[in-house]
């Protein structure tokens, strides 16, 4: 995990000139060419700003390419429906696998 190298990689695949973070920055050019190549710190005050210019969060810059995502996010109440099409023999064994013996309960409900 190299956030530098993720921050130039998102920068370059985006097609955004390094003048665009420079600029919001606050510095030079040659300050962001010196960053991405190594020869200067990251500063931790100046992820956000990336962050913002590159349109993505903080913590991408980390994950990249994965996108981050919090598991407090996940709804433990999602549901997922499924609609196929079955001959009647077909549906019944697929009530009868799903359901067990209560499928019949429930298709006279």
């Amino acid at each position: 995990m190299n956030v530098v190298e993720n921050i130039k990689l998102l920068r370059t695949e985006k097609g955004i000139p390094q003048k665009k973070i420079a600029d919001a920055l606050n510095v030079d050019i040659a300050v962001i060419s010196n960053i991405e190549n190594g020869k200067r710190e990251l500063k931790v005050s100046e992820l956000e700003i990336i962050s913002s210019c590159l349109e993505v969060s903080v913590i991408d810059l980390f994950t990249y390419p994965e996108k981050y995502i919090s598991t407090n996010c996940l709804n433990d109440d999602i549901v997922a429906s499924l609609t196929i099409q079955l001959r009647k023999e077909k549906k019944d064994q697929v009530l009868k696998l799903v359901f067990g013996d209560n499928s019949l309960e429930i298709l006279n409900k």
